[in-house]
């Protein structure tokens, strides 16, 4: 009799007690009081504008152009320490400042 009577008053006290775990609801109010704009408003100054120096975001386009030509760069050392290994010298033609000939 007990077992019937609990499944009877089930959905009635899951719809009058609070539900328990992460998901209940808080005590305090359901959402925060906006101060109407007055004198607060009035007296904090209005924020400097923003200057592209103190920006960290870049152009996409840039950071591209950069690293294909970082990239290109690195193809090239590759090529001449490839060429090294087979027995072609590739290297550059000046060094310091003395153009270097074959």
């Amino acid at each position: 009799m007990t077992e019937a009577t609990a499944s009877l008053l089930a959905p009635l006290l899951r719809l009058l007690f609070p539900a328990r775990g992460r998901h209940r609801r808080g005590a305090g109010p359901r959402h925060r009081a906006v101060p109407a704009p007055g004198r607060e408003a009035a007296r904090r100054p209005a924020p400097p504008p923003l200057r592209g120096e103190d920006n960290a975001l870049v152009r996409p386009y840039l950071l591209a152009h950069e690293r294909k030509e970082e990239a290109r760069r690195q193809r090239a050392r590759r090529r001449a320490l490839w060429l090294a290994v087979h027995g072609v010298d590739v290297g550059p033609r000046v060094i310091h400042g003395v153009e270097v000939t074959a």
